[in-house]
């Protein structure tokens, strides 16, 4: 069976894991400005518990985003160097596929709205329907309002999840979704699930792929932006 390293680093909360026989091995840290701090040595922890080295992992798999513009950047850097360094190759992971997945787990979900808060009165989202054992993209990731959010089908066979909905909850409010998880968020065990599927089915790419994936090209507003967006 393969051994994947999975890094996730796009939200407050740093994660790592390692898939390895069929057992996953986990490790969080919370802080963003400290991400970069603490993900090398979460790393080295999980492959002492788990008696393995990283030359004998199979791919490492990561959170492309989106999400914070720093913590998709410190994944990325990180995982080109770990793979740089043992030859690896690498499995990207959407964020919001890992949301999906984790909603799938805790509940039972097949059809997933996942909506990540993304500051700057927005959010992003993306919608999943788990069929024949794999996740197909309904609506790929978006950034807009909270309320320009518009997932297809009908709601009552739509799970949502994500902070995104707690932070704009009047604009989730009695839209009739089949269920509403907030507390559900992207970790490296889903990125490790998601990307040893994404190994073994020959997804996984050369470092020099692992890109993150942005998609706000400002990342602040002035203040004269931010007022007149509070007045609008």
């Amino acid at each position: 069976m393969s051994i994947i390293l999975a890094i996730e680093t796009s939200t407050e909360v740093a994660s790592a894991a390692l898939l390895s026989g069929g057992n996953m091995f986990s490790r969080e840290s919370a802080g963003v400005h400290t991400h970069s701090e603490t993900i090398l040595p979460m790393v080295q922890s999980l492959l002492r518990e788990a008696g393995a080295t990283l030359a004998e992992c199979d791919a490492i798999a990561f959170g492309i985003g989106p999400g914070s513009f720093t913590g998709v950047r410190t994944a990325c850097g990180v995982v080109q160097g770990l793979a740089f360094g043992a030859d690896l190759p690498v499995a990207p992971v959407v964020t919001l596929q890992a949301m999906a997945q984790a909603c799938r787990e805790l509940h039972g979900a097949r059809d997933v709205l996942a909506v990540l808060d993304a500051r700057m009165g927005e959010v992003y989202w993306a919608q999943y329907r788990h069929a024949d054992n794999a996740w197909v993209t309904v609506v790929p990731p978006v950034l807009s309002t909270a309320e320009q959010v518009a997932p297809a089908g009908d709601l009552a066979d739509v799970t949502a999840c994500g902070n995104g909905l707690k932070m704009y909850a009047a604009a989730f409010a009695g839209r009739g979704f089949a269920g509403m998880h907030p507390e559900v968020m992207p970790s490296a065990r889903q990125i490790a699930v998601l990307g040893s599927a994404m190994a073994a089915n020959g997804g996984a790419v050369p470092l020099e792929q692992a890109q993150p994936l942005y998609l706000r090209n400002k990342i602040a507003l002035t203040t004269a932006e931010r007022f007149a967006k509070a007045s609008a």
